[in-house]
């Protein structure tokens, strides 16, 4: 009994090493188990990223599935699609663009030469439709679709000049000068075309610089001095037609001015003499003796002057009161 006692204790001595030996490959098939999670979860995060997009503000991204676009994200944020190599994505820059034309010499409608420079205001429009065009006309290059629109602008420039006359375009006046017709005619010539061949949008257009060669500005100057003189002209005839008609008014004016005076000068005379008349009346009555003497004197100094020279008989009237003196009798 003792043996099987010892028997027992041996094999559960056994037994309990036999336990103790299979632990280190349960952890190593553990660790085994944990790094292919692992990875699985690297290979699955991979797998996400590659699915994930991510579009900026301002850009448009073009999903292509084996090279040929399938769908165009424009909404800013995050957006899916299938991992490489089954899609692949494409941003198109969507921000407003300036190109400039650079100096281009045109005729205008009156056979002169100017040097014009334009630039256009350029945007690739939110319209999958477009952002698409625009990635097959110029293969998403800017640069190539600026080039491009240069060239246009600059035949359109040609076309445009050819319908206004030098001076619609360059003047001292400036109510004259039609520059905003001529951006308008300009960008009404090119927006339409760009849109149908780029898919391109044309924000706004206009004249960045404007200025005349040798032979031009030297026929701008003529006809400026021309209009100046006509100008000059016109003003100097229409400042003699003022004077002289404040002159007619003026003379006009002073011919009634005359007349007045004249009348309110008779009248006053008539007035004088009226009143003249009643005091020699008056004196007459009261002493006509001496009314007669004073009347002869008034008389000689109306007569005889400073290089008067007179000879006549003293007993002559009126002198004959200079020797007879006053006549004589009873005063009143």
């Amino acid at each position: 009994m003792s043996q099987t006692h010892i028997h027992d204790h041996h094999g559960h001595g056994h037994g309990h090493h036999h336990h103790h030996h299979a632990g280190p490959a349960d952890t190593s098939r553990l660790r085994v188990a944990l790094r292919f999670a692992l990875a699985g979860l690297i290979v699955l995060g991979a797998v996400v990223a590659a699915c994930i997009v991510m579009v900026p503000a301002g850009e448009a991204v073009v999903v292509t599935r084996f090279g040929n676009p399938v769908r165009v994200i424009t909404a800013p944020g995050l957006a899916w699609k299938l991992p490489m190599p089954i899609e692949t994505t494409i941003p198109v820059d969507l921000r407003l663009r300036t190109t400039s034309t650079g100096m281009q010499d045109v005729g205008t409608r009156d056979g002169l030469r100017v040097l014009v420079q334009a630039y256009v205001a350029w945007q690739v429009p939110t319209d999958p439709a477009r952002v698409t065009q625009f990635l097959r006309a110029v293969r998403n290059a800017p640069d190539e679709a600026a080039r491009q629109l240069r060239s246009f602008v600059g035949a359109s420039l040609h076309v445009t000049a050819s319908s206004f006359d030098l001076a619609e375009l360059v003047d001292t006046d400036p109510h004259k000068v039609r520059l905003d017709e001529f951006e308008t005619r300009l960008r009404d010539q090119i927006a339409a075309r760009v849109l149908d061949i780029y898919g391109v949008t044309i924000r706004a257009v206009g004249i960045e610089r404007l200025s005349l060669p040798a032979e031009t500005l030297a026929a701008t100057v003529a006809r400026m001095k021309a209009e100046r003189e006509t100008v000059a002209a016109e003003r100097t005839a229409e400042g003699l037609r003022a004077a002289a008609a404040i002159r007619s008014d003026a003379e006009r004016d002073a011919r009634v001015v005359v007349a007045d005076a004249r009348a309110q000068a008779a009248k006053i005379e008539a007035d004088a003499q009226v009143q003249a008349a009643e005091i020699q009346s008056k004196a007459y009555r009261a002493d006509p003796a001496l009314y007669m003497m004073l009347r002869s004197l008034d008389t000689i100094g109306a007569v005889v002057g400073p290089n008067t020279r007179v000879i006549l008989r003293t007993d002559a009237a009126p002198f004959h009161v200079l020797v007879e003196g006053p006549p004589k009798g009873d005063t009143p």
